[in-house]
């Protein structure tokens, strides 16, 4: 991609925030003109995408695409084929025709995984739709509120379509009871084929209530923090029409909400205390509800919470702390993979609703607990909660371990590339790696007191002459000793990499800040590695 993968309106706002340096180039990684093979399969096996687009009239709408899985599919890495189109009645009914703007988000609520694609519609009939890639990239799973569907039989002749003037009482309830909500939004702009603009279909959610109707026509939304490319909120500054979908997932009915949304970029204390970095407040000019549309219905969460048990805490370093859980009535955990993440829920006094937050598993698999390590952020509620008040035989809620950053087993050698206490999936990979697969793991922190399982690591390279540890301290303190806990004065960067294994054939797993794996995937790219190759994870500034 040889522009940048932002629009005017994304980059003013990634300025105001203090984020364009970093996220630029971790951008241009990730943000790809095509669909990964992983992506492509990702959506054959979706019962329904997210659709944003615009009406004759230029009025931005979400709504749903639904089918079997399968009636998504894709014939080559820049198209996908989708077997639905908007039912009669919908917002957007007539409206996608080819030439139109289409953002697709690809969510799967049961898994928490999604995929955010947006691009143009190329040809559209009876049975369906193509659609032409612009632009595809992954998204963090936090806020997403898990559910399992199950498919059923819709007549069209009973579908029911009311237009709204004002949000009634009823309507009010619907969405103030939401804790899941898509966002239509999009910037147009001068240049014609530019593929940072178009349209735009993401996900927000939160508990119940975080969406709050405040008048007849208006209402108010939180901006939690996110992954930095403030796509939407890029989009309104540039234009401020947006689209609202709200779903009942027990009816499989929809309520599509379009107005002009105001940014307010100094939220209230209450919403900042909450989590929310801004708020997002909108007049509704139009309102569309379908009853029982969707042939789609879906129940309550989608896995049982599991009580989990804190059987005890202890520092890896001076920031970061380690939590062992075991299942609270003693039964055998849940399996996971290494590189997946725990999401756990912790109660907040004064709050009904509990912190959501996913952290990385650091143990093997087969250890017979769960071990998250978090570094504490002092500003970060989850972390705080965690560091300050949760001590050995607290219960805790949390669902099975879930994420795809997970080690695949191949020919070549691994390579795993961590900073900070990105360091956390990589260690639990190293714990159970493929068998006969040599293993580079190069890490990069400040000094020894920021250095997580240092001793931890040293030992399982010791045990295994496959395993090469490299450490690279940039402020190494008076009591770290060359040699011995770190081999080398600097930052991890694709320099040293390359130096290390000069062919770069292998298989490469980052974590760490965004701009840390931004740089080492371009530095690696530039000196000759598979772009596919390289696999990254993120938490996100959401994480704490």
């Amino acid at each position: 991609m040889s522009g940048s993968p932002f629009h005017a309106g994304e980059q003013r706002v990634q300025e105001r925030l203090g984020v364009r340096e970093a996220i630029e180039p971790w951008a241009r990684q990730v943000v790809r003109p095509y669909l990964p093979a992983q992506h492509r399969d990702f959506y054959a096996q979706l019962p329904f995408v997210v659709a944003a687009a615009r009406d004759g009239t230029g009025r931005p709408w979400a709504t749903l695409l639904a089918g079997r899985p399968g009636f998504v599919t894709s014939p080559d890495d820049r198209s996908l084929l989708i077997g639905a189109g908007p039912a009669a009645g919908d917002a957007l009914a007539g409206a996608i025709v080819p030439g139109a703007q289409l953002g697709l988000l690809g969510i799967e609520l049961d898994t928490r995984r999604r995929n955010r694609v947006n691009g143009t519609v190329a040809a559209s009939g009876a049975a369906g739709l193509r659609f032409e890639v612009d632009q595809a990239f992954g998204n963090c799973p936090q806020y997403i509120t898990e559910r399992r569907w199950r498919a059923v039989a819709v007549d069209p002749a009973g579908v029911r379509t009311t237009r709204h003037q004002h949000l009634n009482a009823r309507l009010r309830a619907w969405i103030e009871s939401a804790d899941t909500m898509f966002v239509a939004s999009g910037y147009r702009g001068e240049k014609d084929g530019d593929p940072a603009l178009g349209m735009d279909a993401s996900h927000r959610g939160g508990p119940p209530g975080f969406v709050r109707v405040t008048g007849d026509r208006r209402l108010t939304f939180p901006d939690y923090a996110g992954n930095n490319h403030f796509n939407t909120i890029g989009n309104l500054v540039a234009d401020p029409r947006i689209g609202l979908l709200f779903v009942d997932f027990e009816r499989g009915s929809l309520l599509q909400l379009s107005g002009t949304a105001t940014i307010d970029w100094e939220p209230p204390p209450a919403a900042r205390r909450a989590g929310a970095r801004r708020t997002i407040d909108v007049v509704v000019e139009a309102a569309v509800e379908l009853d029982a549309v969707l042939p789609l219905r879906w129940g309550g969460r989608a896995d049982t919470i599991t009580a989990l048990r804190l059987k005890r805490r202890y520092r890896e370093s001076d920031d970061v702390t380690s939590f062992e859980f075991v299942a609270a009535d003693g039964s055998d955990l849940p399996p996971f993979e290494p590189g997946q993440h725990l999401p756990i829920e912790l109660p907040v006094d004064g709050r009904s609703e509990p912190v959501r937050r996913s952290y990385s598993l650091s143990n093997g698999p087969d250890d017979g607990h769960y071990r998250i390590s978090v570094k504490r952020h002092p500003h970060g509620l989850a972390s705080r909660l965690l560091h300050d008040t949760l001590e050995a035989g607290a219960l805790v809620a949390a669902r099975p371990p879930a994420g795809d950053f997970v080690l695949r087993c191949g020919d070549r050698p691994v390579v795993l590339v961590s900073a900070g206490v990105g360091i956390t999936p990589l260690l639990s990979m190293l714990g159970r790696r493929c068998p006969g697969q040599p293993v580079l793991f190069v890490h990069g922190a400040r000094d020894g007191d920021h250095h997580p399982f240092a001793s931890e690591l040293r030992r399982l390279a010791e045990a295994d002459p496959q395993v090469t540890l490299h450490t690279s301290y940039s402020r190494p303190g008076p009591q770290d000793v060359p040699g011995r806990d770190f081999d080398r004065v600097g930052r991890v960067d694709a320099e040293l990499i390359a130096a290390l294994l000069p062919d770069l054939d292998a298989d490469f797993y980052l974590c760490g800040p965004v701009g840390f794996m931004a740089s080492v995937s371009a530095g690696l790219v530039r000196r000759g590695a598979t772009p596919d190759r390289i696999h990254t994870e993120s938490f996100g500034p959401a994480a704490p």
